[in-house]
């Protein structure tokens, strides 16, 4: 019964609230306010409302003119790699190596071959690159099993070597720069403003990430470094053939240059597919997380059948798009090795041509330039791989970047002023604050309340309450005016000092999977077994918690969500009073308590609010009476202020509110005794 009173109350207050009449003109908006369509509660963490202006949104994946460059962004990558420049040219010189070892093993080959031919036919031996004479005085199958032996001695030691380059780049990219990378934005996330966050969907912000840092990841090992190879690779190769014979070596390469403009003309057709890919990603990820996040909703209401169909598009939609791009690669890569089969007739037609008529000899020479040129071949094909992770690895750094370089709107002052211990006086100058330069939310409120005061906030949704405590904090800074902390401007104050000073409870309580301990002693993770124990008691929570499996060991569930509201809020409240901070910030936290828990939970309270400064939002009157004095705000302004006596003697939206809940009291009373006579 009483949680039916609860909720018709709310109700009334709100409609009362809005429908009461518009302040004296010297204090009349001077625009109709939407204040219902701006963000209305107080900043917490688990309930992100996606409501502000595009300033702190970020950009869409798509290029555009305003987006940067891919200049740019390249020179920034290769800044990134060479912050790993020491293990880049390690992996590099592991490269350089195998080449030696794989031409080396060539020629060996190619001698090999020419021994055999000269033993068979009496042919010449001609001069060979490595410049090595055979043993005249040897048996033939002691001469070739000499050349087998060094040509598995260069096997062994390649493998050995591939072996170890797999192990170096793996390390260099996923357990340095992935780790580092991942590490720098995570980081960068935490100082950044609750706008960002209400601007940007969860899906959008996991995503990049942990897939679009791993498409930077891509350019480190599959773009950079097989760039760098693939060029010294090519330019080896071509030194290599030039010097066996330079015009067979201008007749196999004359498909390169059509080869490199393909790969220029497919690079600009993918890079926007790719960036819509992203796009696509994350819009699933983010139907996937509301569809969890919303699962009581979607059950609740039958919905399974639309949510799961819903899902599907969305996958669906990603799985045509990137059918799409593999359409595009599977035509682009038999293109490429087409054009590079062509080198190979060339070379039998020619170079054999020049082998019959001894120009050429046919190991050392056209075996060996065989073997070269499918090197060759093979580095050309590894163009369509570079293309298609320089396009990846572009777009997530796009928008890995955009994180990176998102701006930090409230950070610490150069010289910010160090306070470990404030005392607690807060005072508001004509302070508003306005999104993006939308309609204000809060508008030229003057307020000082003074060290240990309590003052309670009353208002109807979106009259600007919990925007107001949410500048306390500092979790937004006023747009005009003022906020002073102790005297000091809080821009002025060292931001860590400031947050440290004040205890937060949430309107909507978000717990951690962790254990009821630890989510007490969360921003006090020192606290001994005692203060965690004191704090329970002062929330009304210690004898829940002990009826609990593990008591204040047993871990929770995600968001807290093995528990009831009233028992997620109290845990919250015993985080807030463990800090025994000088400023405390509670935002309707009765909202989902009842009565009798509420009665005990404040009992409790009045102890810990004695001697701080404290902002309550409340709509009831047993929660409003306890304030030493109490504000009544519409459309982001003060328009009533005073003890509850003295407003329950002046008419005004404060009076009608605390005449319907007596009512409702009186209509509940009434009930009690139907029901009782009954």
């Amino acid at each position: 019964m009483q949680a039916i009173q609860d909720v018709v109350s709310r109700r009334n207050i709100d409609s009362l609230l809005r429908a009461s009449p518009p302040p004296p003109p010297h204090t009349q908006p001077k625009h109709a306010s939407g204040i219902g369509s701006k963000g209305n509660k107080f900043r917490a963490p688990s309930g992100r409302a996606r409501r502000l202006g595009s300033r702190m949104s970020l950009p869409s994946h798509a290029p555009t003119a305003a987006a940067p460059f891919n200049g740019v962004l390249i020179r920034r990558l290769f800044g990134l790699a060479w912050r790993y420049r020491l293990h880049c040219l390690q992996v590099l010189g592991i490269q350089l190596a195998l080449l030696t070892m794989g031409i080396v093993g060539l020629s060996f080959t190619g001698l090999g071959i020419d021994y055999i031919r000269h033993k068979m036919d009496g042919t010449p031996l001609a001069a060979n690159q490595l410049h090595l004479s055979l043993p005249a005085d040897w048996p033939p199958l002691h001469v070739l099993g000499l050349i087998a032996g060094l040509i598995l001695v260069l096997a062994l030691g390649r493998a050995l070597l591939n072996y170890t380059y797999a192990i170096s780049i793996n390390v260099l990219v996923q357990q340095k720069l992935v780790v580092d990378l991942r590490g720098e934005v995570y980081e960068k996330l935490q100082r950044l403003s609750f706008r960002f966050f209400d601007a940007n969907s969860t899906g959008s912000i996991i995503t990049r990430v942990t897939g679009d840092v791993q498409a930077v990841r891509m350019f480190v090992d599959q773009v950079l470094m097989q760039s760098v190879i693939m060029v010294i690779s090519l330019t080896v190769y071509v030194i290599y053939m030039a010097s066996l014979h330079p015009g067979l070596t201008l007749a196999c390469l004359a498909t390169t240059p059509v080869l490199w403009l393909m790969s220029a003309w497919f690079s600009r057709k993918i890079q926007p597919e790719y960036a819509h890919n992203r796009t696509l990603v994350e819009r699933m990820v983010q139907t996937l997380a509301e569809s969890i996040q919303g699962i009581a909703v979607t059950k609740g209401f039958g919905r399974e059948a639309e949510d799961r169909a819903k899902f599907e598009a969305a996958n669906q939609a990603c799985f045509d798009q990137q059918r799409g791009i593999f359409w595009r690669l599977s035509l682009f890569t038999p293109a490429i090795g087409f054009l590079t089969r062509i080198n190979i007739m060339v070379l039998l037609g020619y170079g054999g041509w020049l082998v019959a008529h001894n120009r050429l000899p046919f190991g050392t020479g056209l075996i060996v330039f065989a073997g070269l040129l499918e090197q060759f071949s093979g580095q050309i094909n590894n163009v369509v791989n570079i293309v298609n992770s320089v396009q990846q690895s572009l777009i997530g750094a796009r928008r890995v970047f955009e994180i990176l370089d998102a701006p930090v709107e409230v950070k610490s002052a150069p010289a910010a002023v160090r306070r470990p211990r404030l005392a607690g006086e807060v005072r508001f100058e004509n302070v508003s604050f306005t999104y993006d330069g939308a309609e204000a939310v809060v508008r030229e409120i003057d307020l000082t309340v003074q060290p240990g005061q309590c003052v309670a906030i009353l208002g109807a949704t979106g009259a600007g309450k919990s925007v107001l405590m949410s500048l306390i904090p500092r979790f937004f800074d006023p747009t005009s005016g003022r906020l002073l902390i102790d005297g000091i401007d809080a821009r002025q104050l060292n931001l860590d000092d400031l947050r440290r000073n004040i205890g937060l409870v949430f309107q909507e309580s978000f717990l951690f999977s962790n254990t009821v301990a630890a989510n007490i002693a969360f921003g006090h993770p020192e606290a001994t077994s005692a203060q965690i124990e004191k704090a329970a008691r002062i929330a009304a929570a210690h004898d829940f918690i002990l009826g609990l499996p593990k008591g204040y060991d047993t871990v929770l569930g995600e968001s807290g969500n093995t528990l009831s509201g009233g028992q997620r809020q109290r845990l919250a409240i015993a985080r807030a009073v463990l800090l025994e901070p000088p400023i405390l910030l509670l935002d309707d936290p009765t909202a989902a308590i009842d009565s009798e828990t509420e009665h005990e939970i404040f009992e409790a309270l009045d102890r810990a609010i004695a001697g701080r400064t404290t902002f309550i939002v409340a709509h009831r009157l047993s929660t409003l009476r306890r304030a030493d004095f109490i504000i009544v705000m519409e459309d982001g302004r003060i328009v009533q202020r005073g003890t509850h006596e003295q407003l329950m003697k002046a008419d005004g939206p404060y009076l009608r509110v605390a005449n319907l809940q007596l009512v409702d009291g009186r209509e509940l009373q009434q009930l009690k005794l139907k029901g009782g006579a009954a």
